[in-house]
């Protein structure tokens, strides 16, 4: 049986010593080449394979080479570092450390292999089945709340009911709900899965209450929407936690849940307001603080 050739490495040496009037300091560097069963721990001296000239391999509580000669150098002073590297000239065999990364094995693995289908995306990795159905139902959720959002933007913007300030805060929520489906989208096909646009709900067109009136009757809907939008959202992100997809969780936790939660506050303080002015003039009031509101800025 053919014995395989021994394991040669390139052995890069760097260290410094003290002359011999022990005030300058020069710093001095070698590369051998040397096969890998003469390198062990530390302590014994080996020979370089091309000049003939010897060194040692030294622990790291050593402080002096114990021989080093060549034609162009000789000293025996107390060195102040050494540093000795080796790098593997075979990739076929192991490295000194014992971590091999040997990236054109890896690559015949059957998960790394290019689709050659047109059908189906080179871009997909580690995404399951799942995440992609439960963005898709995300995308949906958003636009289903969009579209109430400007369903109460048409109602408020009525020549019969004429409150603006309301009108323009639905018509940014919607359009900011719409936003985030867009931005599922388009997260979706970026992890190389197919968004699939279901059915949208057709909204109220009234929102007049007896009781509490429209304005008070159409913020507390809102404020019930974004917490199930946000119920939703806690959802999808269980979904890629289940399916260990740090990447999905972190791009909802960073888009959507602050944000969310920071909506529900806001909405919240709107509800309490309205509830304390009543039907009355007092939503009037209410109405122009919204139509103004950003004009400061």
């Amino acid at each position: 049986m053919q014995q395989p050739p021994p394991l040669l490495l390139h052995i890069n040496l760097h260290f410094s010593a003290l002359c011999k009037n022990k005030k300058n300091k020069k710093m001095f560097s070698k590369t051998v080449c040397a096969p890998a069963s003469a390198l062990t721990r530390g302590g014994d001296t080996f020979k370089s394979a091309f000049d003939g000239s010897s060194y040692s391999v030294l622990l790291p509580s050593s402080s002096k080479l114990k021989s080093f000669s060549n034609s162009a150098l000789s000293f025996s002073q107390r060195t102040t570092s050494v540093k000795v590297s080796a790098t593997n000239v075979d990739t076929d065999n192991f490295a000194l450390t014992g971590v091999v990364f040997q990236p054109f094995e890896e690559l015949k693995r059957e998960v790394l292999a290019v689709p050659m289908t047109p059908d189906v995306s080179m871009a997909r990795q580690k995404y399951s089945n799942e995440c992609e159905a439960a963005i898709n139902e995300q995308i949906n959720v958003e636009y289903n709340a969009s579209y109430v959002y400007h369903a109460m933007y048409a109602y408020f913007d009525r020549d019969n009911v004429a409150l603006k300030g309301l009108a323009k805060f639905f018509k940014e929520s919607s359009e900011e709900e719409r936003e985030h489906a867009e931005k599922l989208m388009e997260y979706q096909n970026i992890r190389g899965g197919r968004v699939k646009l279901h059915s949208i709900l057709m909204p109220p067109s009234e929102f007049d209450h007896f009781e509490k009136g429209d304005a008070l009757y159409a913020m507390e809907l809102a404020l019930s929407l974004e917490k199930l939008t946000n119920e939703k959202l806690l959802n999808l992100h269980c979904v890629a936690d289940r399916h260990n997809d740090p990447q999905m969780t972190e791009f909802i936790e960073r888009e959507f849940l602050s944000e969310q939660v920071e909506a529900i506050k806001k909405i919240a303080e709107y509800v309490a307001q309205l509830r304390r002015v009543g039907k009355g003039h007092g939503v009037w009031h209410f109405d122009q603080m919204l139509l103004h509101e950003g004009d400061a800025a």
